[in-house]
């Protein structure tokens, strides 16, 4: 399903040369003036229903830095807040200022500043000692550091405001800025200075100073003193949705870039990039004598396609260590002494490489076996989506190797930790892909696994006593995107911390359980299912009334909330990728209860898209439930207006999740007639 592209407008072309050393802005140091118009304010100006706005939102870019030798790119922030409500005062007070992911990029929050201003016009100053760093987990699931601290004194018809520094090592040809706040915006303002290192592409050509907005309009760059100006008005607050697309493909946001004038047209600027990127690489795809004799190894007796390349495969993974792997822990003074490797003999060598070394090996092995190998080029939908309109490539990286496969061109990257083969990354699955040549450089659709390569295959044996308090052995085994979601998170972390974090997610789900013997195995390998293995014993799991229990036979459900709990929607719905869940949980009942008129959950589906089948039967001695259930999804990005539809399909998993048995003192067990209401 196609999103809509966003609006696109090119504002700049300035010359670098153009571009003056003058000084700040006067008071740049110092606090604005209060306008007592702002003070008294009663109402919000973009959004009616604002609980709090931002008045205006500054910020001052630029590469250099008195006293110091760094070379970085700086933003100054500066944010003045209206507060209208008391759940404005709520959500305003404790501010998280956290650091933009920028493609990996080193990002540090320095020097902030803050104050309130009271209704009354008294001024109370942040503290120092009340700002602290921790982490923040976002609605995506991400973790990320945040620099926090609690404004002080704030109360409805206050203002608020405070200021940061964010540095960005090093000086980038591309520089995202933001335009939306989790609040409405009345003015947003940047200030640039454009690099001045940064003159010529690798073509000798001069280039300039270009700025590309999405889903937003901006102003036309003015000169102000120095610095070039632009800004944007009126802007909506920027909220996050579980399973929305993502942050760069919803919130207005501007790219600034250095680029010579572009004429050629798409097709022809991707052709000139392909061929320019074949050329570049195709060195690293010729293999040596020692690259030929390892993948004739490694490939053994292997005789169809599929199998050879498997094996190089396993083979590249298990031989190098990829260095920027979080899990081995080196430091970036470790990672600069490490050789850089020039060719794949060199990796091969070595034993170490960067994930693009060892997909480069994977593709000189399987060259050296006689499969014809390129480049490929992919962008992450994990950050935006791919404009191939927009002529630039920033959105783009030669990112996997293409191996053809009979008349197909299949898309491998070893060097992604915990893809395992035939996959690639979440966000590089889908994607349009260009499989660079020589001549004709061909664009081509990357796989999407299906749902079962992902699946979370769950069992559970265990037993109710007459109390209602259920024990018993859990496994949980992940694979394919499920399982390298879960190893990233936890590769990093101690085998304490990685059990207690454990325990926490199952103690939210399950109120008052016990777990314990908790194993988690195969977190940082490559290849195999991550497992979980554990105790656990639940008291009040089943509820008791007289002669009756009456308990959930979905274990795995039980506690868990609807997927889509809200009834409207801002964004669109935004699935990352296919996955599967099978179930089998088994509950030996207490001794003298038996079902009372047992009845299945429905069996449903929502076409090719979905599926959920959850079955229900006793064991032949009527002393145990058995519950299946099998549930897939194979939807990716469906848009705002259809998720009342989706929302009705999930409600009613979750409603059929939750469907309960009742157990009676005293009955008889009828195993056959159990068993035939769950067809």
């Amino acid at each position: 399903m196609k999103y809509p592209r966003p609006a696109l407008r090119l504002c700049l072309l300035v010359c670098l040369f153009a571009a003056a050393s003058a000084p700040a802005l006067a008071g740049d140091l110092d606090w604005k003036p209060i306008d007592p118009a702002h003070l008294s304010m009663k109402t919000p100006l973009v959004d009616p229903d604002a609980d709090a706005e931002a008045i205006f939102w500054e910020v001052r870019v630029s590469h250099d830095e008195p006293n110091s030798a760094d070379t970085a790119t700086y933003l100054s922030h500066y944010v003045r807040i209206k507060i209208f409500t008391e759940r404005g005062r709520e959500s305003q007070s404790r501010v998280d200022i956290i650091a933009p992911t920028v493609r990996g990029r080193s990002i540090r929050i320095k020097d902030i500043a803050g104050r309130t201003i009271r209704p009354d016009g008294t001024i109370v100053e942040l503290k120092k000692e009340d700002i602290f760093e921790r982490e923040v987990v976002r609605t995506s699931g991400v973790k990320v550091k945040a620099k926090s601290f609690a404004m002080p004194n704030v109360e409805p018809g206050a203002i608020i405001e405070y200021r940061w520094r964010e540095v960005r090592d090093g000086v980038r040809s591309h520089e995202r800025f933001d335009f939306a706040r989790d609040i409405p915006v009345q003015f947003v303002k940047y200030y640039i200075k454009p690099s001045s290192d940064v003159l010529v592409d690798e073509k000798g050509r001069t280039v300039g100073m270009r700025a590309q907005t999405f889903q937003g309009q901006m102003s036309q760059f003015q000169k102000e003193q120095g610095w070039y100006t632009t800004s944007m008005s009126n802007v909506p607050a920027y909220r996050e949705e579980p399973r929305m697309p993502p942050e760069y493909a919803v919130r207005p946001w501007m790219l600034v870039y250095y680029s010579p004038d572009r004429t050629s047209k798409p097709d022809e600027f991707w052709r000139d990039y392909g061929r320019r990127i074949h050329d570049r690489m195709k060195s690293y795809l010729k293999p040596n004598a020692e690259v030929k004799a390892a993948a004739a190894e490694a490939a053994g007796d292997a005789q169809t396609p599929e199998q050879k390349l498997e094996r190089l495969y396993n083979f590249v993974r298990a031989r190098v260590k990829r260095v920027t792997d979080d899990a081995l822990g080196l430091t970036p003074e470790q990672l600069k002494k490490i050789k850089e490797n020039k060719s794949a003999a060199d990796t091969l060598k070595r034993g170490t490489g960067t994930g693009a070394d060892i997909d480069l090996l994977f593709g000189a092995m399987a060259s050296a076996l006689g499969f014809e190998v390129r480049v490929a080029a992919t962008s992450d939908r994990g950050d935006t989506f791919f404009m191939p309109e927009f002529l630039d490539d920033y959105f783009i990286d030669p990112s996997n190797i293409a191996v053809k496969v009979g008349d197909e061109w299949r898309l491998f990257s070893p060097g992604t930790s915990y893809t395992p083969f035939g996959m690639l990354r979440w966000q590089e699955e889908g994607q349009q892909t260009l499989v660079t040549d020589p001549k004709e450089p061909v664009w081509i659709q990357s796989q999407m696994s299906p749902a079962e390569r992902s699946l979370a295959k769950r069992t559970a044996k265990l037993a109710l006593d007459a109390e209602g308090t259920l024990t018993g052995d859990v496994r949980i085994e992940y694979t394919g995107h499920l399982a390298a979601e879960k190893k990233e998170w936890n590769d990093d972390e101690s085998p304490a911390a990685r059990e207690e974090a454990f325990k926490a997610t199952v103690a939210a789900r399950l109120a008052g359980a016990e777990v314990t013997d908790v194993q988690i195995e195969n977190v940082t390998d490559h290849d195999k299912p991550l497992v979980y293995t554990f105790k656990v014993r639940v008291p009040g799991y089943a509820q008791r009334t007289g002669k009756r229990l009456f308990f959930q036979p979905a274990f795995f459900e039980r506690g868990a909330g609807p997927l889509f709990p809200l009834s409207q929607r801002l964004h669109h719905i935004y699935f990352t990728h296919f996955w599967a869940e099978q179930d089998t949980v088994e509950i030996t009942l207490p001794e003298g209860f038996a079902p009372d008129k047992p009845e299945a959950p429905l069996t449903f589906n929502a076409g090719p898209v979905s599926s959920y089948e959850p079955k229900l039967s006793l064991t032949v001695d009527g002393r145990a439930v058995i519950y299946r259930r099998n549930f897939s999804f194979s939807g990716n990005l469906i848009p705002a207006n259809n998720y009342s539809q989706l929302k009705k399909y999930f409600d009613e998993v979750h409603k059929q999740d939750g469907h309960t048995l009742s157990l009676r003192q005293g009955a008889t067990a009828d195993a056959a007639g159990a068993a035939k209401s769950s067809n």
